[in-house]
Formats: C-alpha cells, sequence, structure tokens
C-alpha cells in the first residue's frame, strides 16, 4: 500500500465516522442500515430498501441527501405511473415569431439521489425506464442519450406484506441493485427513543458533511482499496457456491435454488467489503466483511426452488448456511 494512499483512507474514514454521527439522530437505533445505505453510495451502487411503512425509509434517504451533499428527488411509484414521468418528455414550443420547436423537460431522473418509493406499484413498463439509467447512468429520449447526474443513485423502497396490485421486480433490474437492506421493527429502547425524540416541538438538525465531487472521489478511493487474495477467493467460492447445478456448487445446496447469483454479485462484493472495512475504520477487508455482506448482496439475486418453498425454507437461511460453510472450509484450508 502506497505511502499516500494510507492517508486519504484514513481521513476518509473520519469523514465517514463524522457522516454516520450526523444521521444517527434523525435515523435512531438502526447503524447496519445506516452503514449498508453508506456501503452503497461508496460504492457507487443502487440500494434496495425493503420494510414496513413507517419505519422510517423515506426519512433516511432524505437525511442521506443531505449529509451526502447530493441533490435529490422522489417518485412515488403508482400504477398509472408513465415512463415520462420519470424520465422527462420532450414538448412543442410556439415562439413569439410563430415558429415552432421542441424542448425537452427533464425528468425527476435528471439528480443526483433518487428516491423511488414503492417501487413495485408500478407497472414492468415504468420499472424498466430505470434500467439504462441504474447501469449506464443515462437515458435515450428520442434517439438522444442524456447524461445524468454526477454521482447517481437510486434508493428505492418496497413494502414486504402489501402485494395486491403489485408487479414484483424483474431479475434484470434486481441484479442491479448492489444491496437488499431489509429495515426491521426497532427494539423496545430504540422505539422508546424515537417516541421521545420525534414527538417535541423541533426535529433534530442535520448538516452536510460531504459534497457531490467528495463523495466521487471517495468512490475512487475505495477501488484503490487493496484486497487480499484470501478475500477474494472468499468472494468466489462463496458465490459459486450459490449456483446449482454447477461442479462448485455448495453440496449442502441440493435443490433449494431455481437460480444463483452472477458475476455482479461477486464484483458487488468486491466493493461492498472494501467499504464495510473504511466505515469500521479497517485498512482493507476481511473474510469477516464477506460473511457480514452475504445476505444483503446476495439475498435479491437468488431464487428459492418451489420444493424449498414448500419445506419452508428461506433464502435468508440458504445464504447463511453456505456462507458458514465456504469461510469454515477456507479457514480450515488456511
Amino acid at each position: 500500500m502506497s505511502d499516500t494512499l494510507v492517508p486519504a483512507i484514513e481521513a476518509l474514514g473520519e469523514r465517514l465516522a463524522q457522516a454516520r454521527a450526523a444521521i444517527a439522530p434523525r435515523f435512531i437505533g438502526q447503524e447496519t442500515v445506516v452503514d449498508l445505505s453508506l456501503t452503497a453510495l461508496l460504492s457507487g451502487g443502487h440500494a434496495l430498501l425493503v420494510g414496513l411503512p413507517g419505519l422510517g425509509k423515506t426519512r433516511l434517504v432524505d437525511t442521506l441527501a443531505i449529509v451526502m451533499g447530493l441533490q435529490s428527488n422522489r417518485v412515488q411509484f403508482t400504477p398509472d405511473l408513465m415512463p415520462a414521468d420519470i424520465l422527462g418528455s420532450e414538448v412543442l414550443d410556439t415562439a413569439e415569431d410563430g415558429r415552432r420547436a421542441f424542448r425537452f423537460i427533464e425528468g425527476p431522473v435528471f439528480c443526483q439521489l433518487l428516491m423511488a418509493d414503492e417501487i413495485n406499484r408500478a407497472s414492468p413498463r415504468t420499472q424498466s425506464a430505470l434500467l439504462q439509467a441504474m447501469q449506464e447512468r443515462e437515458v435515450t429520449i428520442a434517439g438522444q442519450h442524456r447524461k445524468l447526474g454526477a454521482p447517481f443513485h437510486v434508493l428505492a423502497t418496497q413494502n414486504p406484506i402489501e402485494q395486491e396490485g403489485t408487479y414484483p421486480l424483474p431479475e434484470a433490474q434486481l441484479d442491479r441493485f448492489l444491496v437488499q437492506i431489509d429495515v426491521e421493527y426497532p427494539d423496545l429502547e430504540t422505539e422508546r427513543e424515537i417516541l421521545m425524540a420525534t414527538t417535541g416541538t423541533e426535529d433534530a438538525a442535520v448538516r452536510e458533511i460531504f459534497t457531490a465531487a467528495e463523495l466521487i472521489e471517495a468512490q475512487t478511493l475505495i477501488r484503490r482499496m487493496p484486497v487480499g487474495d484470501s478475500v477474494v477467493d472468499t468472494i468466489l467460492a462463496l458465490v459459486r457456491a450459490c449456483r446449482p447445478g454447477t461442479p462448485e456448487a455448495d453440496p449442502s445446496l441440493g435443490d433449494s435454488l431455481a437460480w444463483g447469483p452472477g458475476p455482479r454479485a461477486a464484483q458487488a462484493l468486491m466493493l461492498a467489503v472494501r467499504a464495510r472495512a473504511l466505515l469500521q475504520g479497517r485498512l482493507a477487508p476481511s473474510a469477516e466483511d464477506v460473511a457480514a455482506l452475504a445476505r444483503p448482496v446476495l439475498i435479491h439475486r437468488m431464487a428459492l426452488s418451489f420444493a424449498a418453498r414448500a419445506r419452508g425454507e428461506s433464502l435468508g437461511g440458504v445464504i447463511d448456511r453456505i456462507t458458514g460453510r465456504v469461510t469454515g472450509t477456507l479457514e480450515a484450508a488456511a
């Protein structure tokens, strides 16, 4: 590791500690959710927030936008939402001299942080409007390629239980989310603290810690962090062990999965483990980071088979089982 890289990583770690401290009063007791959200932003990726209404998902995204210095927009997805409502459209303008010309009106996607609220309520046609934006950071409208904000991130929310009238996200779009973040109920003491903090006359203030340009620099620095061969081997072994019907599939997998993760999952883990190490004040990731991020990175990139669903298995349980076997085997071999 170069002499200039270490001070840069340490300085970024201190700034991130400030960012976490700034978010904490507005999103109480959900450190794991905050860290995973920051991991997605530091890795240059998108995040899918899954949780019941009222757990603070929207509040978290609003707070992240302020703390990270990002220009944000919000779209409430509904069944009648059209692609043009997200991307924008061309309108015919008439000048004072009578000449006519088309003028493009930008949609809410032209920002740096887009909150896609209840993303599974929109039709597949509208959901697909985000595919190019999420992957290529640009959209094609009327034959013209239009660049989006830099950086560009999508934080989408999804209600896990209210599925009537919803459209499940296609696998191709799920794969474009770096992580799936499950937002759970708070414990008793956390909920007590939330009540006291949010029902008074004043809300917790939040301040900007990063700018958009500084976030881009942080994303570049993340990619320069060293990753040991043992961590790379753990990532590859884990991802390949989750692919049914392949020689490297874990023996305990059996018929539990219909399909497994592709190479994008390994890429996501490679970036996310660096971000997690940085958030915890370390200069390089370890196999522990791979194990901690296995669920959020893999769970939306796999599907249970019919037989596994009939047995009452869960994707989280399958991932935990395979992760334990893979890390245990590699540790024993070392």
